[in-house]
């Protein structure tokens, strides 16, 4: 500003200058036009340098700001400077809003902003997914146009956002979605979904679990303490025989606990993310041991073969946990194949893909429960497998065994004529012996 000043005063000082030179030549009139003339020049040169800076404010992009001449020059290089600040700020502002879009798009849950008459104002892709929008068509458009669940119309209207609101995907059938809006800024909200689909899943499972758990404990519990009390009452006067029969009943109820608490904490310990320790285990002694163990349990009732073709090999893996699938796969062959019917086991290799399955001629599974036979406590028929003394998690820990062993689990079965089971190893899992 004191250059600005400087300047004007230094003009008034050259007009004064002329003025004090002509009247001591005695040539006023002229020194007074020259004055003149040069005031116009100025004049004219400062109404060229405004010309210049209207034509620049109202040019549009990223014009320069032009150079000024005379007295305008400090001016144009102030506004040259505070313009280059601003364009630095507004590029610094682009980065960060491009870099806000970019998470936001990254983002797991969908993220909206409605206006204070809730029109959709911004929304990210998993937002769109969620309540099947279109970010390019439904911009400023009312959301309860778009979105037309009632619960939905009702949250948002009702002003209390303390909980989120659960609701069916309006999209997508089947899912399910959670809803939560939060105010901000000017009357405005951010609405924030989320796909809990599987949440509630894993939560159904849990109540499933414990429910059958208790189920399955209730009944040996309760014939155990039944048992207990009669003897508890009755105990002196009934024979030795009948209270030994009540004894190796209750005991049995232990034993069938002991079993469920067993398998319970194998397939706790599958579960789990804890890497199982890996060897080379010989497939001739494991098919052996499963031939013995079968028979065993089968007491005689059953024809039990095993038949190896060519050398059984090697198979990379947990033996601990192999012997307990391909056990189970036997057992289950045993409890539902009527007693004088026929079970084979089988073992080869592949296209060097190890292969080991299960025939028997029992009485056959329906194909609608066969997708669901490695679920915990799934049972085609509850009362058998009671009656044979199956805890209903035994194919559940065959699937878990596969799958940390990278195999694969194939079910035929036909009602009344038998089933067969084939587990397939990989072949880096299936080593020459």
């Amino acid at each position: 500003m004191r250059e600005f000043w400087f300047r004007a005063v230094l003009r008034i000082a050259l007009v004064a200058l002329c003025a004090l030179i002509g009247y001591a030549a005695d040539a006023l009139v002229p020194a007074l036009t020259f004055a003149c003339a040069l005031l116009l020049i100025g004049s004219l040169r400062d109404q060229f340098e405004i010309g210049r800076f209207d034509r620049w404010l109202n040019s549009t992009g990223e014009t320069e700001l032009p150079e000024g001449g005379g007295q305008w020059e400090f001016l144009f290089a102030k506004l040259a400077r505070r313009e280059r600040n601003a364009r630095h700020q507004r590029e610094d502002l682009r980065s960060r809003l491009e870099r806000m879009r970019e998470a936001s798009r990254a983002m797991p849950d969908g993220t909206l902003i409605m206006s204070r008459d809730e029109l959709i104002e911004w929304l990210n892709p998993m937002a769109e997914e969620h309540l099947g929008l279109d970010a390019r068509r439904d911009i400023a458009m009312p959301i309860l146009n778009l979105v037309r669940q009632p619960e939905f119309a009702e949250y948002l209207q009702s002003g209390e956002y303390g909980e989120p609101l659960s609701m069916p995907s309006p999209r997508q059938p089947g899912r399910t979605l959670q809803l939560r809006v939060v105010p901000f800024g000017d009357d405005q909200k951010l609405l924030l979904t989320r796909d809990i689909t599987q949440l509630e899943k894993l939560e159904t499972m849990r109540r499933d679990f414990v429910a059958n758990v208790s189920h399955e404990m209730k009944t040996p519990l309760t014939v155990i303490h039944g048992f207990l009390e009669t003897l508890e009452d009755a105990l002196p006067d009934l024979p030795q025989e009948q209270a030994l029969s009540f004894i190796r009943m209750a005991q049995q109820q232990s034993v069938r606990m002991q079993r469920l608490v067993d398998d319970l904490l194998t397939l706790s310990a599958l579960e789990t993310d804890t890497p199982t320790p890996e060897e080379k285990v010989d497939m001739r002694n494991l098919l052996d041991i499963v031939l013995v163990e079968t028979k065993a349990l089968s007491s005689g009732r059953h024809t039990v073969s095993l038949t190896v073709e060519g050398a059984p090999g090697v198979l990379l893996g947990c033996a601990r946990d192999l012997r307990s699938a391909l056990g189970n796969l036997a057992s289950n062959a045993v409890r539902y194949t009527p007693d004088g019917g026929t079970l084979k086991l089988d073992w080869r290799v592949v296209d060097g893909c190890g292969e080991f399955s299960v025939t028997d001629n029992g009485i056959g599974i329906d194909a609608a429960h066969i997708p669901r036979l490695t679920e915990r406590f799934y049972r085609v028929d509850r009362g058998r497998s009671r009656e044979t003394g199956g805890t209903g998690l035994g194919l559940a820990i065959v699937k878990h065994v596969l799958e940390r062993h990278q195999a694969t689990l194939q079910i035929d079965s036909e009602p009344g004529r038998g089933s067969r089971f084939t587990v397939r190893f990989p072949a880096r899992r299936t080593l020459a012996g």
